[in-house]
């Protein structure tokens, strides 16, 4: 479980974002954070590829 404290107008910018793709705040928020994560995770795995074969 994940707890946030966020102001008013985050929130309601939340809200709007989260209405034009028909989803909950929640939702909105949690695929947010696995797309960054996953955005990490791919960019660590190209930098590693990359030292392999010594691209620069």
């Amino acid at each position: 479980m994940l707890s946030l404290r966020i102001d008013h107008d985050l929130l309601e910018r939340l809200r709007g974002r989260a209405a034009k793709r028909g989803m909950s705040v929640q939702d909105y928020v949690v695929r947010t954070l696995m797309r960054d994560d996953f955005d990490e995770r791919f960019q660590a795995a190209v930098e590693e590829t990359e030292r392999f074969y010594g691209v620069t």
